[in-house]
């Protein structure tokens, strides 16, 4: 009859609260940010699959259009080293999209510090100065 009372119950859900509150800067590095990682590079692989970028690039040196003459050669060889330019510039550019999403997920958590620590010194100035 005694276990199961508010005292009891408050106990437990303080305790809980307590241990995820300090559980959570270590799931914040480990498990998010490897689930983060995870995600990212789906990203980044399907934007690569939707750019085509590798199939471009194994496609080089191929005649477009079956033309095998040396006309068609150096067209399509042309054509497709301009659009693996352009495409890989694009893939770089959510590469480096993917690598700044990485590093806003390891950095927040020390911003959000910084910014309480400055709210806390404003707050005791206002103390200071009544």
């Amino acid at each position: 009859m005694w276990n199961h009372n508010f005292l009891t119950y408050g106990g437990k859900i303080i305790i809980q609260i307590l241990g995820e509150i300090l559980y959570f800067p270590l799931w914040w590095y480990s498990v998010g940010f490897g689930r983060l990682a995870k995600n990212v590079w789906r990203f980044f692989l399907n934007q690569e699959q939707i750019l085509g970028f590798s199939v471009w690039l194994k496609n080089l040196f191929v005649p477009m259009y079956g033309q095998s003459d040396w006309a068609g050669r150096l067209i399509s060889f042309v054509m497709r080293l301009v659009q693996i330019i352009f495409r890989g510039a694009a893939l770089l550019v959510w590469l480096a999209i993917s690598f700044l999403v990485l590093l806003l997920w390891l950095i927040i958590p020390l911003i959000l510090l910084l910014a309480l620590d400055y709210q806390f010194q404003y707050l005791s100035l206002i103390h200071i100065s009544q």
